[in-house]
């Protein structure tokens, strides 16, 4: 543990501690709900920028109410509002109201990026539309997320994960063969990829605005993340080529698999040949390192049953960790099936701060999820608790240039 305090020490031996983070100085509006949308939101807010959310008072967004509530926190939190919505600001604005779009477009005249992802036209038909945005901030990146993106035969319908997975065919290869029935990623993978690849999007249009001054409309659909995220499926399926079921064995490598042992299940394979050798020692099988039914990787793969029974059948008679000591030493690869409540304590994952407290203003703590890249320069500072709904409804506005007078005429109103 010494010597890993020395190497993150010298990893971060320049950081400065006068920034929140790389993207410190982007501001970024954040008109969302669920899981897609904040999450892209929350890379921004990870690695410094400044954002602001946007949420109607009298609908507050659905991941604040989803159980279970984190224990001892004041108001309760929910899990998924938790792990999205660190670092951020909140604000009401019922964007609904006649009224709210002039609030909204004064907002946007302020900012950098605007994130939503609401049903095609949603934002328009409320004056909040790229169109409406563009008059008043000609530079902005305006970033809309929804299932099936803003043009093509389906995209005017309501996309959601689950059903995104489907049509992309992930559901459909999630099963052990040809007759299990397809089987959801038990995450919402599609939400989550898709908030990804439109943070990168909006930093590379914002890269482009700074070298010519233009913005620009990013269109960000479920399906096309989640297609473009399939490692080389589509590819194979755009050549006709087919796309068997394999289950937690891998296609191209083989003893690969899920093992059970005498007190859990590791995750174990060797892909190259010399690997095979050092595995066949480990197993008391010598043997079979140099057996040509099993020395090289097209003749193991003709032969997937037997090989992966040698392993099976070595892995069943011992412990997690005795399995995970031999193979270690070894140099071959080799991982524990965790569940999320040992992952959090495992001692790596602490090491590398994976899991961090923050604390609300009540002083309940929440163990948040950690930003996942480390910066040597810059790294990320002043982690924050998910903000009640409004929390900063007054200072931002006054900030925009709205005064105390007329934000008392828009709470009278009800546009915040």
């Amino acid at each position: 543990m010494e010597t890993g305090n020395q190497e993150k020490d010298a990893f971060y031996k320049e950081a400065r501690d006068d920034v929140r983070g790389p993207l410190e100085g982007i501001r970024v509006l954040e008109v969302t709900t669920t899981i897609a949308g904040p999450r892209c939101g929350a890379v921004f807010a990870d690695y410094g920028a400044d954002v602001i959310r946007v949420e109607l008072a009298r609908s507050p967004d659905v991941t604040r109410m989803i159980p279970p509530k984190l224990p001892d926190t004041d108001p309760p939190e929910g899990y998924q509002h938790a792990a999205l919505h660190r670092d951020k600001r909140s604000i009401s604005l019922d964007l609904r109201q006649p009224g709210a779009s002039e609030v909204f477009l004064k907002l946007a005249e302020t900012v950098d990026v605007i994130v939503e992802n609401f049903k095609k036209g949603s934002l328009p038909s409320c004056g909040c539309g790229y169109e409406d945005v563009r008059k008043v901030k000609p530079d902005i990146v305006y970033v809309s997320i929804t299932g099936f993106g803003q043009y093509g035969p389906y995209s005017e319908r309501a996309g959601y994960d689950p059903g995104i997975q489907a049509m992309a065919g992930l559901l459909w290869m999630n099963a052990p063969d040809e007759s299990t029935v397809p089987i959801r990623v038990p995450v919402f993978i599609s939400d989550e990829l898709t908030g990804l690849h439109a943070a990168i999007g909006a930093l590379a249009a914002l890269h482009h605005r700074d070298k010519t001054g233009e913005g620009q409309h990013l269109d960000v659909s479920l399906l096309d993340a989640t297609i473009d995220s399939c490692t080389g499926l589509h590819v194979m399926a755009a050549h006709g080529l087919p796309t068997p079921r394999y289950g937690n064995s891998v296609p191209y490598a083989v003893p690969a698999n899920v093992y059970t042992c005498k007190d859990g299940y590791v995750y174990a394979g060797v892909l190259l040949d010399a690997h095979w050798k050092i595995l066949a020692q480990v197993m008391g099988k010598p043997e079979a390192g140099d057996n040509p039914k099993y020395s090289n990787l097209l003749a193991r793969l003709g032969h997937r049953e037997e090989v992966d029974a040698m392993l099976a059948e070595w892995c069943a008679t011992r412990t997690r960790e005795e399995i995970i000591e031999e193979l270690s030493e070894s140099k071959l690869p080799i991982a524990p099936v965790l569940t999320p409540q040992e992952a959090c304590v495992d001692p790596h994952v602490q090491a590398r701060g994976a899991i961090e407290s923050v604390f609300q203003p009540s002083g309940g703590e929440i163990k948040a999820t950690a930003a996942p890249v480390k910066f040597s320069r810059t790294p990320v500072r002043h982690r924050e608790a998910p903000p009640i709904l409004g929390a900063h409804t007054d200072e931002v506005l006054e900030a925009a240039g709205i005064s105390e007078a007329a934000r008392a005429e828009l709470r009278e109103k009800g546009i915040i």
